[in-house]
């Protein structure tokens, strides 16, 4: 979903796509103790997102100055698990 193949898409729509895949994992693997697989996956999905908003185009993305991109990630309405 993060591809370079899919820069062509707005931010705010990968975001929900991203959020919808991201429910579906939680409501399958949300059986047992899935608090450490939780947060390797949410550390991989904000890993590749700031990734692929780096590599975005010839001019990479920077939150504005004094915002993390975790935060700027919460903005943008990404959904942590």
């Amino acid at each position: 979903m993060t591809d370079h193949r899919q820069c062509y898409k707005p931010i705010p729509r990968l975001v929900e796509e991203l959020n919808r895949h991201l429910k579906g994992w939680k409501n399958y693997f949300d059986f047992g103790y899935p608090r450490r697989a939780f947060r390797d996956v949410n550390t991989y999905v904000h890993e590749r997102l700031k990734h692929h908003l780096r590599r975005r185009s010839q001019r990479p993305f920077r939150p504005p100055e004094g915002v993390s991109f975790y935060t700027q990630l919460q903005r943008f309405g990404l959904e942590s698990l």
